[in-house]
């Protein structure tokens, strides 16, 4: 077998075997296969694609790169959640210690954050003392324990993702659905779960922008899932604005408490009772999507998914004392946005009808809440809070949002961008819609729920 023959072959519109795709995964990992002819071969994906079952068994041949989870020792169905990427999404440290409060085991590996989205092991170390390595064994039990255990992804766990992701980033052939949802995937079935629950982003802060695209991505992975013998489900949610009130860790750890103490902003409750209510559903603990949603809002109005946050970052290290007295770390330096900063002209009354939510994620950036590469260190303490939603009315006078920096020339940059994302008018027909659609291995024929 010949790289040449698989390039020449994709190149010209063939469909690849298995073995084929396993030689070219498996020699690239070991770094026998120069990156020239894997860029070579990711470009003719780009621009040919690949049908379903070339998808699946690529993602199965990056899945077996490394080591995969067993998770066979932890009782009950475990059920993975992952999300697309977005600006200010901490449902994660929602839906898992309401999961976990209702008997369903989370056994999750989690992501950093990287450019304008967020990651949520991040956000979990800007809690004190919160650790987020832990040996196997360790996991483990702690799953069995209490239910719940979050860490960071092992270097093992989908090895060919990495290097391969890292050529995709520089060669300019990131956007591909089959890329992407062999990326994705491939993580998530090493990662060991019984099924899994995607959060599909589409909008201005979303790598997929469109309606259209997030479907066809939703659509190639709940494929991917059901190929590979998962029980997989993707709900399509919106990113057109950042999700909740806070961007930035230590801020969103702020809010996700919030939630968990019932007082969470509607859009983000809305997304997360969503899919934590089909997480219980693929788990076996509810038959349908209403049962479900009782459930979660039973969990969090009688105070055990509180409970089981703090029994969670206890588990692992955290200071709990700051999750029930909120005195959280702050940034030194604050800046407020008004009504009146965000339009030219003198006005008595607008509305807020868009944004560019990736400028708002790059905000976060620039105060140094992100990283432009990995290898960039975060401060955990800074961040936006926002006070206006899209569709909200706004007064010259009245606050939009608060930035929080430790660096004034930070702080200053972040403002204007943050300002120049914003549009006003005096629209009030207006309607941002939170959950789009819901897919599962019933709707791949083509018809759509």
């Amino acid at each position: 077998m010949h790289v040449y023959d698989i390039i020449m072959k994709k190149r010209n519109g063939k469909a690849l075997s298995k073995e084929e795709i396993s030689y070219l995964v498996d020699g690239f990992t070991k770094g026998e296969i120069p990156d020239y002819q894997m860029a070579a071969f990711l470009m003719a994906v780009y621009f040919q694609g690949m049908n379903p079952e070339e998808t699946t068994k690529l993602t199965m041949a990056m899945a077996d790169s490394g080591e995969r989870l067993d998770l066979s020792g932890i009782k009950g169905i475990k059920v993975d959640k992952h999300s697309t990427g977005g600006v200010g999404d901490k449902t994660s440290l929602i839906i898992g210690p309401i999961l976990a409060s209702l008997g369903v085991p989370v056994a999750k590996m989690s992501g950093r954050g990287l450019g304008h989205t967020g990651g949520t092991i991040d956000k979990l170390e800007s809690i004190k003392g919160f650790q987020t390595a832990l040996p196997e064994r360790q996991f483990m039990e702690q799953v069995n324990r209490i239910g719940l255990a979050i860490v960071g992804q092992t270097a093992n766990l989908a090895p060919a993702d990495k290097k391969i992701y890292a050529l995709r980033d520089v060669t300019a052939t990131v956007d591909n659905v089959s890329l992407i949802a062999a990326s994705i995937m491939s993580k998530k079935l090493a990662a060991g779960a019984d099924a899994i629950v995607l959060d599909v982003k589409t909008g201005s802060g979303a790598f997929m922008k469109t309606l259209e695209e997030a479907r066809g991505l939703a659509k190639t992975m709940v494929a991917i899932g059901t190929m590979a013998g998962r029980d997989t489900t993707a709900v399509i949610t919106d990113m057109n604005e950042p999700l909740g009130n806070a961007v930035g860790n230590i801020l969103e750890v702020e809010e996700a408490v919030e939630c968990l103490k019932g007082r969470g902003e509607r859009r983000l409750m809305e997304v997360s009772e969503t899919l934590a209510a089909y997480m219980l559903i693929a788990a076996g603990k509810a038959a349908a999507i209403d049962e479900a949603k009782a459930m979660v809002t039973e969990s969090i109005s009688s105070g055990k998914a509180f409970d089981k946050f703090k029994e969670f970052v206890k588990a692992q290290g955290g200071d709990t004392g700051e999750l029930e007295s909120g005195n959280f770390e702050r940034a030194g330096l604050s800046e407020t946005v008004y009504g009146r900063d965000l339009q030219e002209k003198p006005f008595d009354n607008a509305y807020l009808v868009s944004c560019d939510n990736q400028e708002i994620g790059m905000a976060s950036l620039v105060l140094g809440g992100g990283r432009q590469t990995k290898e960039d260190v975060i401060d955990l303490t800074v961040g936006i809070r926002l006070y206006k939603h899209l569709g909200d009315e706004i007064k010259p006078e009245e606050p939009v949002a608060a930035l929080f920096a430790n660096d004034e020339g930070r702080l200053r940059e972040a403002k204007a961008r943050f300002v120049k994302a914003c549009t006003l008018s005096d629209n009030k027909d207006f309607h941002n819609q939170i959950v789009y659609e819901v897919i599962t291995k019933e709707d791949l024929s083509g018809s759509e729920k």
